[in-house]
């Protein structure tokens, strides 16, 4: 069973072919295996998983259907899971069990999903490698020595070494389809509103969304079946029907608008090997019917600049909360705000860097200089999207400008770690949708990922492209970690 992928052991679930609970023991035995190399999980959870199997089992032994009922699942260390610990890949959380789940992971249990843990995340989701986490640094499967993207770099690497058939994680700036990019997995990030952040640890609440890891395009949107809809819990979560992704998977393209913006395949900067690979995935989408426009986002040149001013202003506020008093450890200090003091030195080097920088730019004398500009800026960038939506369907691009680095390479250079991001930020300042899908791979084995998005609530459109273009490749059938591996 470990070579399927989540719709294939969904199929020989509701037909009786295997049980759930031998899928579970299969998944716990990879991870027991493999996991500690990779380290995709900070914490399996066994007992519940093999229980949650058993229900299922008996679930499916009554005739119920259901897009996830029985499938080992893994979600990101930044969703509270109830009575498992859920510390944000970060020491200020340190041993917190929530009192309750996220809506999504309520999503998942009420649809019968096995979750086989949490899985590794950069502290507090900043980060672009996993090397912010706080209690370890996952690897990517198809070469140890590199990194396998974050912030949901767990994740990924979890579903592309075959120790979970899907995977759940969040996107504020990328850290979905970066690293399904560099894991060789298909990552999608929804539109901001489809899927509620009720229960997701925030860092910035305006571009935080949760998204989804499978190994195939189909994978990614089962996972998205379930744990899109609306929740009266989230102001910003939209009231509107979720549709039925998996049945728009028609791979039927013809007459489909592609834009290619002109400032994402600027040369300085783009490894040679991802230009090649994406622009010949461009080609096979032409190939497939579709209809290749090149088209402009001028003012996405600035959406790094806006995205750091922004996540960083919100980050400063969210992260206040942490403080010794409500959850979390608590250092004892010679006074209140000593206390206060000791505790918060528990925050990473990168969270204090965003906490101070965010900080700043919302300070008396720089508010309007800084984060005003940004949110004015971002409006202009919202503008660029909408333009470029009423000609095109969908905007092909690279997900990322390189494959996957190897670790210690930009621990020392933040500004090449945050350019790791470059054309990925702009989606989320523009509440778009938005995936990786495989695409290729570099001179030395690695992954590349061809970045589609898509317009506000468009995901069918999205997916849709992305089947196609899946389907007419041999990408998807690569595996990082086979079974025997």
């Amino acid at each position: 069973m470990v070579d399927l992928t989540l719709t294939e052991l969904r199929d020989k679930l509701q037909a009786g072919d295997v049980s759930s609970v031998a899928a579970t023991e299969t998944m716990l035995a990879r991870i027991a295996d493999h996991d500690g190399e990779i380290q995709s999980y900070v914490t399996v959870t066994a007992e519940e998983a093999l229980a949650q199997a058993a229900e299922a089992d008996r679930r499916l032994a009554a005739g119920e259907k259901g897009a996830l009922l029985g499938v080992p699942v893994g979600i990101k260390d930044l969703l509270c899971n109830k009575g498992v610990p859920t510390q944000a890949g970060s020491k200020i959380l340190e041993g917190f069990r929530p009192p309750y789940d996220a809506f999504v992971v309520q999503q998942l249990k009420e649809a019968g999903a096995v979750i086989l843990g949490m899985t590794n995340t950069d502290e507090f989701g900043m980060g672009s490698s996993t090397e912010f986490s706080a209690y370890q640094t996952s690897k990517n499967p198809w070469n140890v020595e590199h990194v396998p993207g974050g912030s949901s770099g767990g994740s990924a690497a979890a579903v592309a070494a075959n120790m979970a058939y899907g995977t759940l994680g969040t996107d504020t700036g990328g850290s979905v389809r970066l690293p399904a990019s560099y894991c060789g997995v298909v990552g999608v990030r929804p539109t901001y509103g489809r899927v509620s952040r009720w229960g997701a640890i925030a860092y910035a609440s305006s571009l935080d969304q949760v998204g989804t890891f499978g190994r195939t395009v189909q994978d990614a949107a089962a996972m998205l079946g379930v744990v899109a809809g609306y929740d009266e819990r989230d102001s910003t979560s939209i009231k509107t029907p979720v549709p039925d992704y998996e049945a728009a998977l028609t791979g039927d393209i013809k007459g489909l608008r592609v834009g290619v913006p002109k400032e994402y395949f600027v040369q300085d900067g783009m490894d040679e090997d991802v230009a090649t690979s994406v622009r010949a995935a461009i080609a096979k989408l032409e190939a497939l019917g579709a209809e290749i426009v090149e088209i402009s986002i001028p003012h996405s040149q600035y959406a790094l600049s806006i995205y750091y001013l922004i996540a960083t202003a919100e980050a400063s506020s969210n992260l206040g909360r942490y403080d010794g008093v409500r959850y979390g450890p608590r250092v004892t200090g010679k006074d209140v705000i000593d206390s206060t003091r000791r505790t918060r030195g528990l925050f990473g080097p990168e969270a204090k860097n965003r906490i101070m920088l965010g900080t700043f730019v919302l300070s008396a004398g720089y508010y309007d200089a800084y984060y005003g500009r940004a949110l004015k800026a971002r409006t202009l960038l919202i503008n660029d999207f909408k333009e470029a939506f009423k000609h095109v369907d969908v905007i092909a691009a690279p997900t990322c400008p390189s494959t996957a680095f190897r670790f210690g390479e930009r621990m020392n250079d933040p500004i090449q770690m945050y350019l790791t991001d470059i054309y990925t930020v702009s989606l989320n300042l523009s509440a778009s949708c938005g995936l990786s899908v495989p695409c290729g791979f570099d001179r030395d084995g690695l992954p590349i990922g061809l970045q589609l998005m898509g317009n506000t609530l468009q995901e069918e459109t999205l997916l849709n492209a992305a089947y196609a273009y899946e389907q007419a490749t041999e990408w998807h059938h690569k595996n990082a970690m086979p079974a025997g591996s």
